[in-house]
């Protein structure tokens, strides 16, 4: 007896609510995965649970976390960046070699401050624009862009350094610290940069023409072409936007330490692809979420917290269990998919 229409449609109706419901649990999926963890930091020391603590990761994931936000951009197009961590190291340096030539003709520190971190951030959007022509007008794929500048940009810092560390003078490093030291409402400014730029970045993403074809892009490309999208611009801008963040970051790092050294920000592009992956973002690009990679930011660094604190295992194996959660997540989507 056939099926009455009315009866296919209900069906069919109910299915798709299924399908939605079950979409939305699955985005809930990094938020849920930080309530335990915080949950289980909790029960297996209870400094975890203390506001030192919380500022102390929030700072702490800041750096990453506004370096993810721009990830986000590039792996929801279809991309990848491997040399974001090797980019801010010559960026720490290139700051603070141009702040101690401004002190060194009696520039004012606050003034060469500020020099500083403007170039840091130009420094980083002319970075990811040479990345973005490579990719879109030499044709080059990104893995292979971004694992060449890795060695650049590392290598040449080395030589600048030359094999040592680049020391902030102590005038500017004392004007400078308060970009990292500092509290806003008993917050530090990290975290408030950190803020404002997951807030623009989610307007971006999610509000915006260029977000839309951003998400376009990395759905289908040839269709995107065919839909009067601008691909190769898009993705140009995704990797200016990623430069421009790792600038940001870097400038808020340099006054922790006050040097940039060949190690400065050693596998900072595993924490933000974990980061950004974790918060949900396919990896073959066409979907994410920047609030997903915020949390994704923020789980990674309540893991390494809780390893700090508890010892379960050695804290020199975070970076082992970031990689294993990137392959765990990946396994998951393809699972999904």
């Amino acid at each position: 007896m056939p099926t009455p229409p009315e009866s296919t449609e209900a069906a069919e109706g109910a299915g798709a609510r299924a399908r939605h419901a079950w979409a939305r649990l699955g985005g809930l999926g990094p938020v849920v995965g930080l309530v335990a963890l915080c949950i289980a930091g909790f029960a297996l020391n209870h400094d975890f649970a203390t506001l030192d603590n919380a500022m102390n990761v929030l700072t702490r994931t800041a750096f990453i976390g506004i370096i993810a936000v721009g990830m986000c951009f590039v792996i929801v197009s279809g991309g990848i960046d491997l040399s974001v961590g090797s980019m801010a190291a010559l960026i720490a340096g290139g700051v603070i070699l141009l702040m101690n030539a401004l002190g060194r003709h009696h520039v004012p520190p606050t003034l060469a401050v500020a020099a500083g971190a403007g170039f840091a951030v130009l420094l980083g959007a002319l970075f990811g624009l040479a990345h973005g022509l490579l990719i879109t007008r030499g044709r080059i794929e990104p893995f292979i862009v971004t694992l060449g500048t890795l060695g650049i940009f590392r290598a040449t810092l080395t030589w600048l350094s030359d094999g040592g560390a680049i020391t902030l003078d102590n005038d500017l490093a004392d004007a400078y610290a308060p970009v990292y030291y500092a509290s806003l409402l008993g917050v530090p400014v990290p975290v408030w940069v950190f803020l404002l730029v997951a807030v623009v970045g989610a307007a971006i993403l999610n509000r915006t023409a260029f977000g839309r074809y951003v998400q376009a892009v990395g759905s289908n490309e040839q269709v995107a072409r065919y839909a009067a999208v601008d691909v190769d611009f898009t993705k140009t801008v995704t990797y200016v936007l990623l430069g421009a963040c790792v600038g940001a970051a870097t400038l808020l790092y340099v006054p922790r330490l006050g040097s940039a050294s060949p190690t400065t920000g050693l596998l900072w592009e595993l924490e933000a692809i974990a980061s950004v992956i974790v918060g949900g973002t396919a990896l073959k690009g066409g979907s994410g979420s920047v609030v997903g990679t915020v949390v994704g930011a923020i789980l990674l660094s309540v893991i390494s917290n809780i390893l700090n604190l508890t010892s379960i295992i050695s804290v020199y194996l975070n970076a082992a269990v970031q990689g294993g959660v990137i392959i765990v997540v990946a396994f998951m989507q393809r699972r999904r998919r």
